[in-house]
């Protein structure tokens, strides 16, 4: 019995040290390298030209959620001709340097028709980072509906990502961030703009 316990001893001391050096910036490091390896766009040594901002824990936000039930479907602009079928799911509001700010969340009319996308949602937005340190046309926050908590997401600036269209013009049809997902704020967290040198 007394061995027993020396052991959960053990393990609960090295989980906790475990628990400690594995930080909050360590967990977006892991997120950053699995997105990069696993890019379906950006391939071999391309993928050295893939940037990020430092990892700034302010950017990870708890917002509160207003539900929007049964909004119209719309039609969002993308960076070809085409147009896609989206409507808003929800509204977060929160507050990023004491500005307060909100930003849509979509739900696709296409990808709800596939069962390994059904409950996929996503933020685009465009912040004053775009265009000079970010990609010009906003960048991206994915999210599923199982995220969204009774009346709260935690929102991380830290995973917003570059569309397709940041590295590859004339190929895809990228939605474009709509203007209501404009905000008056650089967030200086996540990919920065692709260049290759």
């Amino acid at each position: 019995m007394e061995r027993i316990f020396i052991i959960f001893l053990f393990l609960l001391f090295n989980y906790a040290t475990f628990s400690q050096k594995y930080s909050y910036e360590d967990s977006i490091n892991t997120y950053r390298s699995k997105y990069v390896k696993e890019h379906e766009v950006v391939k071999g040594s391309d993928k050295k030209q893939m940037s990020f901002f430092p990892v700034d824990e302010n950017y990870r936000v708890i917002t509160r959620v207003e539900l929007i039930e049964d909004a119209p479907w719309f039609s969002m602009e993308t960076s070809s001709d085409k147009k896609k079928p989206y409507r808003v799911y929800a509204i977060l509001h929160f507050k990023l340097y004491n500005q307060v700010l909100k930003l849509h969340v979509y739900q696709s009319k296409d990808l709800m028709k596939m069962p390994a996308y059904a409950d996929h949602l996503f933020i685009p937005f465009v912040d004053e980072t775009c265009g000079d340190e970010s990609y010009e046309n906003g960048r991206y926050i994915d999210l599923t509906i199982a995220d969204i908590n009774p009346g709260t997401y935690l929102l991380d600036f830290n995973k917003a990502y570059n569309p397709y269209c940041a590295y590859v013009s004339n190929k895809y049809s990228c939605p474009v961030p709509p203007r209501e997902n404009h905000i008056n704020i650089a967030v200086k967290a996540g990919e920065k703009k692709f260049a290759i040198h």
